[in-house]
């Protein structure tokens, strides 16, 4: 850091991914599960993805949380997208380079990518 104009930007930054991670009961939630299976397997980069592609597209109805053990260890990194009104949707197998396109798909859109969910990773 060298000015304070910069500490600001920091803390600006930091402000807004908190914004995204608090609940809100009418907002769109994803879920990201964080058990250490998940994290073994790469959950931090798809959650730290997802929060930096809201953050970007600037979306307000959308938090993004973490969660324990969703208990399907083998399909991780597990995320479960839960927009008020619709059914719940799994995705399994998460890269960050998913996570991107769930949201501009997905949350943007509100086109479900069936080919990431858990209904055609089992097959």
């Amino acid at each position: 850091m060298k000015s304070l104009a910069e500490l600001k930007a920091i803390r600006d930054k930091a402000q807004a991914e908190m914004r995204i991670r608090q609940e809100n009961p009418n907002a769109a939630r994803v879920l990201v599960g964080m058990a250490t299976c998940g994290i073994a397997a790469g959950a931090r980069p798809v959650l730290n993805a997802f929060v930096e592609e809201i953050a970007k597209r600037g979306l307000k109805d959308v938090t993004v949380t973490q969660t324990g053990c969703i208990g399907i260890c083998q399909y991780e990194p597990v995320v479960e997208i839960e927009i008020p009104g619709e059914e719940k949707v799994t995705y399994v197998k998460m890269t960050p380079e998913k996570a991107v396109k769930v949201v501009n798909d997905h949350l943007v859109n509100h086109n479900v990518i069936t080919e990431y969910t858990i209904g055609t990773a089992t097959r």
